[in-house]
């Protein structure tokens, strides 16, 4: 499976604005967390997940959401493909990054909170954690 980035939007009337991305299907999602860095540029990652997917959405302000597909996930070579996503508060969107993949994140704006959504349950988490060093693979691009 590939990564999908879902939209969403926005409705603004006088009474403010709801944000939406109803196309987001929660029925595989068992946990919620949400990231804050503090320093803005600071790059997070790399975290890789065999089995559970995982679902980021911008809860405030803009980051950068890297991903790769390791092609060992003992030993992986540097030159796989690295997808990059810019996700912002204002422009609603779910990215689905399925499983046997890879992600860091860097918040771009200081008020950036990530939202992330996880399939699996916390008790089976550390079973299916791959960390790999910030520099194996080039987050910025």
């Amino acid at each position: 499976m590939d990564v999908q980035r879902i939209e969403g939007g926005l409705h603004v009337d006088q009474r403010g604005v709801v944000s939406f991305v109803n196309d987001f299907d929660l029925k595989n999602v068992d946990r919620f967390y949400t990231v804050r860095a503090h320093t803005v540029g600071e790059p997070r990652g790399w975290v890789g997940h065999r089995k559970e997917d995982k679902w980021f959405t911008p809860l405030a302000g803009t980051m950068l959401i890297s991903v790769v597909a390791p092609d060992d996930w003992e030993h992986p070579t540097t030159n796989v493909v690295v997808q990059r996503y810019i996700l912002s508060s204002l422009k609603p969107a779910v990215l689905h990054v399925p499983a046997g993949h890879a992600t860091a994140s860097v918040m771009l704006t200081p008020d950036a909170l990530l939202g992330v959504f996880s399939s699996g349950r916390i008790e089976d988490a550390g079973k299916d954690d791959y960390r790999f060093d910030v520099g194996t693979w080039d987050i910025r691009g």
